[in-house]
């Protein structure tokens, strides 16, 4: 009898072990970058890569709770010709984000890079079509996706690339500066909850180009023009001082707005911020620069937890987040590393450097 009660002990010891060990790996398979933080990780996605790449969905699903489409979202994918809206891409991401619990950002509503041919064509004839477009098109794409995407790029770059002056864009000619109000404005009656941010890149250097977005921020809070945050698009270079990087996230937080890093990555090579305007000085990478790079990543989110209120952090989102899919090669025509992940899937120092500043205890 007491060996037979031993037996069954030792039996019912082994299972509970089984179950432990197994429960510690599910935890270990389902800890990310996301687990590491109260505010969200995302990350760009195309949709159709991702869906396609069984490996590469279980890293984003693994490490990111918030997701921004890259292309598929912006106003050239949503009505390519007159009178023609397509929903279906967005409605695959709004599904995938759904699914997987994941906040679904909107990017962008208005935008000259993604202006279709026939909509400026139209709006050379007739500037009083352009705003009726534009209200339009805000109030029947935030309105189908109410209480579903949870904030949305109002108005992305609406500065030059450097200085203060505004972008002259077929939205500035023909409307003036007011364009970006009225787009706030018609985003917000369209869903009075959303989160509106202003997105732009350099905002964290130029400090020209700081101070114009700043002003309009101030301008829009005194008239009470609803927006509710702020996007540094955050595509650095390894070069950038970081001095320069906290005075402008503080400079951007004294609004009191959200506060989201919205396109992070890191380069080491240089452009001129002009498509084929890369300058090509590394060609391969070292495992010094690698070293390096997890530095500047973790010294990135330790100023965006140090500096930004809580109730301010909107998140961090990188703009794809594996070397392979980066957007840098293609666009400026020169080899860079970017990324957390490399081109074969395998997180890279950025990745350790960028939990490690997660993890960390603040001074503060």
């Amino acid at each position: 009898m007491r060996n037979k009660f031993k037996t069954h002990f030792y039996l019912f010891v082994c299972v509970i072990a089984i179950c432990s060990c197994k429960n510690k790996e599910n935890i270990k398979v389902a800890e990310g970058l996301k687990d590491y933080t109260t505010f969200p990780i995302g990350t760009a996605i195309n949709i159709k890569i991702l869906m396609n790449d069984a490996e590469l969905q279980k890293t984003q699903k693994q490490n990111f709770n918030s997701i921004t489409a890259t292309n598929d979202m912006k106003m050239q994918s949503i009505i390519p010709t007159e009178n023609n809206y397509n929903w279906k891409t967005v409605d695959t991401i709004l599904n995938y984000a759904e699914t997987h619990n994941q906040r679904l950002f909107g990017h962008n509503l208005i935008w000259h890079s993604s202006t279709p041919e026939w909509v400026i064509a139209k709006a050379e004839k007739d500037s009083l079509w352009l705003d009726s477009f534009m209200k339009e098109y805000i109030t029947r794409y935030v309105g189908r996706y109410k209480g579903k995407v949870a904030a949305w790029d109002v108005v992305n770059e609406a500065f030059e690339s450097k200085g203060g002056a505004y972008r002259e864009t077929i939205w500035y000619n023909k409307l003036g500066k007011r364009y970006i109000a009225d787009a706030f404005r018609y985003a917000h009656e369209a869903d009075p909850d959303a989160v509106l941010f202003y997105n732009d890149f350099n905002i964290e250097r130029d400090t020209l180009k700081l101070n114009a977005m700043l002003k309009i921020v101030e301008e829009f809070k005194a008239e009470g023009v609803p927006i509710s945050g702020i996007g540094f698009q955050m595509h650095i270079r390894m070069d950038i001082p970081d001095e320069t990087i906290a005075y402008a996230l503080k400079k951007a937080a004294a609004t009191g707005l959200q506060i989201h890093l919205s396109e992070v990555d890191i380069i080491f090579n240089k452009h001129d911020d002009t498509k084929e305007g890369g300058v090509e000085t590394y060609s391969t990478i070292t495992d010094e620069m690698k070293k390096a790079q997890g530095e500047k990543y973790k010294k990135l989110v330790l100023m965006y937890r140090e500096i930004v209120p809580k109730k301010q952090q909107y998140g961090i989102t990188f703009w794809d987040f594996t070397d392979r899919d980066t957007w840098i090669r293609g666009f400026f025509n020169i080899q860079d590393w970017p990324s957390l992940y490399d081109d074969n899937l395998q997180p890279k120092p950025a990745y350790f450097g960028f939990k490690e500043g997660l993890e960390a205890e603040l001074k503060n």
